[in-house]
């Protein structure tokens, strides 16, 4: 038992190693030049009011951006609720490109729906399509659109950090920056290609087209992944920004957490399958706990202050998040909460998605909506 525990603990050291390898890499990336920008269409599908909505979509707004760009809002309901605080942005900017597009697109994944319809009306060159709760620090637009000068990048993405108004939220925020984030960055480092998060993405409209469009993702669950996936199958690579942005966490209850948390786990299971059966090193802190329970004390005190360590520098360094820096120490402890999730994410293939239950096939598409 002793050396199975050990060879164990050693992989999750080395998987502790490497994040933390991959978040100082992270904080060493330098802004690439701005030269040879090109105008922008921001695509942001919307459904109800996120929370702080209006400061989120007003950062776009705000940026300090030497050629034309514009920003497409997409809507599915005419009646939505953020359509008055869109409507309030566009009485704010009168100077800029706002407009909102009625959304009829029928498709499985209802967001890319709605992308289907802004692509077919945005006018430049360059795509932009993040949640519409992002919020973007100034110089975001430069910044992501500037690795596209490099015809060999296909996409460019960035890194989260989440802000959250709930108890149960906060946790979730802490997962994203001290687990999340750091496995993110892993990625690059060990040679996958196909890496895209839906709080950035950032593509050349001509690329679009050749992967046949947003139809091409539209009956996938983890559409971001999807879209990095068939871009970089051209040829081209995804990059990693230096930029961070921020999500606000709107669920206030235990139940919705973990809900969500589930359906990122099974995503990630039918999306990466053989990948998903090996996340379990990753938890350190679930070895912690079977090495203190073993009686192996230093070999847990190893691994506790590695996994301090990482969670630091990737959640208080690299993501500059408070809430980070107020619970890296946790970081155990939220290994053993992502276990249990793995766990529960191991089985079955129904997904709660906004106000329904999603039916996934074993690729990640979305068959049908359970209820």
């Amino acid at each position: 038992m002793i050396y199975l525990l050990s060879a164990i603990a050693v992989a999750a050291a080395v998987y502790q190693l490497t994040a933390l390898l991959a978040c100082l890499r992270q904080l060493l990336v330098r802004a690439t030049p701005v030269r040879n920008l090109q105008s922008i269409s921001i695509l942001k599908p919307v459904r109800g009011l996120d929370p702080d909505f209006y400061e989120a979509i007003r950062s776009h707004a705000v940026q300090d951006y030497p050629v034309p760009f514009e920003i497409l809002f997409g809507a599915a309901d005419a009646n939505d609720p953020s359509l008055a605080e869109i409507g309030r942005l566009r009485r704010d900017f009168p100077h800029l490109e706002i407009r909102v597009i009625h959304s009829t697109t029928q498709a499985a994944n209802a967001k890319v729906g709605v992308l289907i319809d802004l692509a077919r009306e945005a006018r430049y060159p360059i795509l932009l399509v993040n949640d519409s709760d992002i919020l973007v620090p100034q110089g975001y637009l430069k910044k992501v659109v500037s690795p596209l000068d490099d015809p060999k990048i296909g996409i460019v993405t960035a890194l989260y950090r989440a802000t959250a108004h709930s108890t149960p939220g906060q946790w979730e925020a802490l997962g994203i920056a001290i687990d999340f984030a750091p496995s993110v960055l892993v990625a690059p480092l060990v040679g996958i290609r196909e890496f895209g998060l839906g709080a950035t993405l950032v593509f050349r409209a001509a690329d679009l087209q050749r992967i046949g469009g947003f139809h091409s993702i539209a009956e996938y669950l983890a559409d971001d992944y999807q879209l990095a996936r068939k871009i970089t199958q051209l040829g081209k690579r995804s990059h990693m920004s230096e930029v961070v942005v921020e999500t606000s966490i709107g669920d206030d209850s235990w139940d919705g957490v973990w809900k969500h948390q589930v359906r990122w786990a099974r995503t990630i299971r039918v999306s990466r399958g053989d990948g998903y059966l090996g996340l379990p090193v990753t938890h350190t802190g679930l070895w912690i706990l079977i090495a203190i329970l073993s009686g192996a004390w230093s070999l847990a005190l190893s691994l506790t202050i590695l996994r301090w360590v990482t969670a630091f520098v990737g959640g208080v360094l690299v993501l500059r998040s408070p809430i980070a820096l107020r619970g890296f120490w946790l970081a155990p402890l939220w290994d053993v909460w992502a276990f249990l999730v793995w766990m529960a994410g191991l089985t079955g293939n129904t997904v709660v998605w906004r106000d329904g239950v999603l039916k996934l096939t074993k690729d990640g598409r979305l068959l049908r909506q359970v209820s």
